[in-house]
């Protein structure tokens, strides 16, 4: 009975390993209940992100009634640490402790950055909104701060936090876990968005500051449990009388090697892309295809299906030896197929189009996101994992950042020269103004796939990446780590 039960308990690992797309992204120095453990602080950030850029810029705007030009600065304040993300990494690479910890430190400090910020947010915002007798400065100065305090620690928690991902995990395994980490973004953003909108249904001011400062505490609790004895203390990484690299030498390093230049414009490209539209997609298909409210909703729904099919296949194929770089090309094919449906929504009159063009831009943006960071995560040399992990968030959010921002520009620029027939009889309705935006990233994302056909290698010499076996034991080292 013992050998059979051992048999059925080998046979339903296979199982899952095949049919389930993450199984496989454990390995045995990182089994699957430990992965899954670490990737909570994705969860963390993708829960501020969804407070930060969601839901609090609809609360500070409608129902506190702070002006909408003074909100969206705060908005964008965690944008400025973005471009640090790189000197994160590279610092958390060469940390000095006695300790003998590299990423923990980095982590801990950004989680609490995280949590600082968000517990003095409710009542910061409560300032700005008008709601003192003091001076208005004061909201201003402390809604600032609180914004930039948890920025600066989402960035930090995510860029060390995937270098950890990438120090543990074997190079293998290394996409597949990538794939995972992504997912496990998607979905905190999810269930952030739609708890924080139950909870903030009937507001008020005493329920924002309970949601916020709720928030904050399951940060660092996810924060503290994805952390807990996941890297091992070596003093021999840590101590005190080894030579570090300058930054920028270390930088200069970086990017002599395997076009990384390159791939850091590719990134740039593509992330503006697909991020140009993020705040216009909802309005265009309430404006120009008379989609209710409720309708218009399933649309977030919609995009992360996509993303979810799209770190599914990634996970898949990059385990396979798939080249990183032609999976992201394909991302940013089904991404201009999406943005062609989209436009053609509007003239055809069809939600159906505009359905299967927003399910696309979801899939698109997984595969080029997935593929663009594997392919950071292959080429970066040993040892500089977090300095290439950080060289890829800081292009990634600036970019990001500033393609939504330039976005909003464009469709009210546009919108305003049709409105007044400066564009010809032809092109005055509503509808011109979001297709400016659409064509622009089709345009943006035909010179992403021009910057990364040099670094796509031939099929041929893709090799297959082996899957390890999860009931094999694990190595010695990895038993002492733990």
């Amino acid at each position: 009975m013992r050998q059979l039960n051992a048999a059925l308990a080998r046979g339903w690992t296979r199982v899952g390993t095949r049919f389930l797309p993450f199984a496989d992204a454990a390995s045995p120095d990182l089994p699957l209940p430990r992965l899954l453990r670490l990737s909570l602080f994705q969860v963390s950030v993708g829960m501020c992100a969804v407070l930060l850029v969601g839901t609090l810029n609809r609360v500070m705007i409608v129902e506190l009634g702070v002006p909408a030009g003074l909100v969206a600065t705060m908005v964008a304040l965690p944008l400025l640490f973005a471009p640090l993300r790189a000197l994160i990494g590279f610092r958390s690479d060469h940390h000095r402790s006695f300790l003998g910890w590299r990423r923990v430190p980095y982590i801990w400090f950004g989680t609490l950055l995280q949590f600082g910020g968000l517990a003095i947010m409710p009542f910061a915002l409560i300032l700005l909104s008008g709601d003192t007798t003091g001076p208005i400065w004061v909201g201003h100065a402390g809604a600032a701060l609180a914004f930039l305090m948890v920025g600066a620690g989402l960035h930090t928690v995510q860029t060390v936090g995937l270098a950890l991902a990438t120090d543990l995990a074997p190079r293998e395994a290394q996409p597949r876990v990538v794939a995972l980490m992504s997912l496990m973004l998607l979905i905190g953003m999810l269930v952030a968005g739609l708890g924080f909108g139950a909870l903030l249904r009937e507001f008020s001011q005493l329920r924002l500051i309970q949601v916020i400062q709720g928030a904050a505490v399951a940060t660092m609790a996810l924060n503290v449990i994805a952390l807990w004895k996941q890297e091992a203390r070596n003093p021999e990484w840590t101590r005190h009388d080894r030579a570090i690299p300058s930054f920028r030498e270390s930088w200069r390093g970086l990017c002599a090697e395997r076009q990384w230049n390159r791939r850091l414009v590719a990134v740039g490209l593509g992330t503006a892309a697909f991020a140009m539209q993020d705040i216009l997609l909802e309005p265009y298909g309430g404006e120009i295809l008379a989609l209710s409210v409720g309708t218009t909703t399933t649309l977030t729904a919609l995009c992360a299906a996509g993303g979810v099919a799209a770190f599914a296949l990634a996970a898949r194929t990059l385990g396979r030896g798939f080249d990183p770089h032609r999976l992201a090309a394909h991302g940013v094919l089904a991404g201009i197929v999406a943005f062609v449906l989209v436009l053609a929504a509007s003239p055809f009159g069809s939600p159906p189009f505009f359905a299967a063009g927003t399910a696309l831009i979801g899939f698109g943006a997984g595969l080029l996101t997935v593929g663009l960071l594997s392919a950071c995560i292959d080429a970066a040399p040993d040892g500089k994992a977090g300095l290439a992990l950080g060289a890829w968030g800081a292009v990634q959010a600036s970019a990001a950042g500033a393609a939504i921002a330039l976005g909003g520009v464009i469709r009210d620029a546009v919108g305003a020269l049709a409105a007044a027939g400066r564009l010809g009889p032809a092109l005055t309705g509503a509808e011109t103004g979001y297709g400016a935006v659409y064509v622009v990233e089709i345009v943006l994302l035909f010179a992403t796939l021009a910057v990364i056909g040099p670094l796509v290698r031939p099929a041929r010499a893709a090799v297959p990446r082996p899957i390890p076996r999860l009931d094999a034991p694990a190595s010695p080292a990895s038993q002492r780590a733990r």
